[in-house]
Order: structure tokens, then sequence, then C-alpha cells
């Protein structure tokens, strides 16, 4: 094959394999989620159904998590006044990970009519990735404290989760055997070569990078037969 076509060979598969990293870039699924909530207050048991919408956005090293409340849950027998309300909860984590992940949010701005369902505010927290996989994020207990008391609201209907995210955790998923086997390699440890090798093991680098690896690789491989000879 002739270094032109060869050099053209290696460019085309390069930049697919760009496009395949770019096709299977980090993806998120969201879904309203019915959360039927038990919720033990001062004054006896009440329940409630609230649809749950959690939102994550990537923020920094790590994503900012946002729970709404599409429906008010509980209720107070007096009038909440202006900041009267603090309201909290937890996240469960799933798939690559687990635990729990706090969420808070701002005191009522408005006042709360007695009796009526108490509407929560939107929560947030910022979670960072430990591990490197799919993480779900499900409704977990929400917490109301007011006027000197607490009311727990536990979700009974076990929910599924309301975001799906897929996530990298710092330093990336591979990155206990790469650091440590290269140090002490040399010419052995580049790319192989052949037009498949080149394009899988450049492909990671996006598009335009692609093509200077490329090019780089035919370098070596001349450079290689010119010293076998």
């Amino acid at each position: 094959m002739s270094k032109q076509k060869r050099t053209a060979a290696l460019a085309t598969a390069a930049a697919l394999a760009g496009s395949a990293v770019l096709m299977a870039a980090p993806a998120a699924r969201a879904e309203v989620v019915d959360v039927n909530y038990a919720c033990k207050t001062p004054i006896g048991d009440k329940s409630a159904v609230s649809p749950i919408d959690i939102k994550g956005v990537e923020s920094g090293g790590g994503y900012k998590i946002t729970m709404s409340w599409q429906k008010g849950v509980s209720s107070s027998p007096v009038e909440l006044g202006k900041g009267a309300m603090s309201p909290s909860a937890t996240i469960k984590l799933g798939g690559a990970d687990s635990g729990s992940l706090n969420v808070t949010g701002p005191a009522n701005q408005e006042a709360i009519p007695a009796n009526t369902p108490i509407k929560i505010n939107d929560l947030t927290g910022t979670y960072t990735p430990k591990k490197t996989g799919k993480v779900t994020f499900t409704a977990g207990v929400l917490t109301i404290k007011a006027l000197g008391t607490t009311t727990t609201c536990t979700p009974t209907n076990s929910p599924g989760p309301s975001l799906s995210l897929d996530v990298t955790a710092a330093g990336g998923s591979g990155g206990s055997g790469g650091s440590g086997q290269g140090g002490s390699g040399s010419g052995s440890e580049l790319p192989q070569t052949g037009l498949e090798d080149s394009a899988v093991a450049l492909g990671t680098l996006g598009g335009t990078v692609l093509l200077a690896g490329a090019a780089g690789a035919l370098w070596l491989t001349r450079r290689g037969q010119a010293a076998r000879r």
C-alpha cells in the first residue's frame, strides 16, 4: 500500500473511532416517579403521594443534584409563618454506587396556611462519583422541621429511581494499572502500528488529536523499520 493510501486509511479509521467515542458520551435518564410518603407528625400519622423529579447537572468534579416535589406533603394544624419550615431529604444511591446523598433547601418563603399540604421547595446537594458506572438516584426520607417539631416522611411504595447517570470517578476507571506499568516500559509499550490497533489506541483522544496521532504512528513505524535495517 502506498504512503498516501496508508495515511488516508489511518485517518479515516481514527475519525470513525473518534465518532464512536463521542456517541458513547456519558448519558442521563430522568423520570418523574410517584412516591407514597408515610409521615410521622407531632399530631399523628399522615400520608401523601407526590411525584418526585430528580435532575443532575455537571458541576466541577461532580454533579449538582436537584430534587423537586410536584405536590405538597403533610400539613400543619396551625399556620406556618414565613421562614418557619425547614426541609431536608436523603436520596438513595444505587447501581455502581451505594449509600445516600443529603439534599437541603431554603425555608418557606411565604406563610403556609393551616391544614394545607406543605409545598417543599427544591432541595439540592452535590454528588461526587466514587466509582465509575451507572448510578441511580431514588427518593429517600423527607424531614420537615417547623416550630420546634420534626416530621419525617418515609417512602412506602418502593419507588423506582428518578434519575440515572453514567458517571466517571476521579482519575477514571482504569487508573490503578495504566500508570504503574507504563513507567518501566519502553518502545514495546507504544500502540501497535497496525491499522485497527492504531485506531483503537488513539480513538479516545478526540478527532483533532487522532489525526496527529495517526501521523505519529506512521513516523514510529518508519523509524522502527530504519533501525532494523
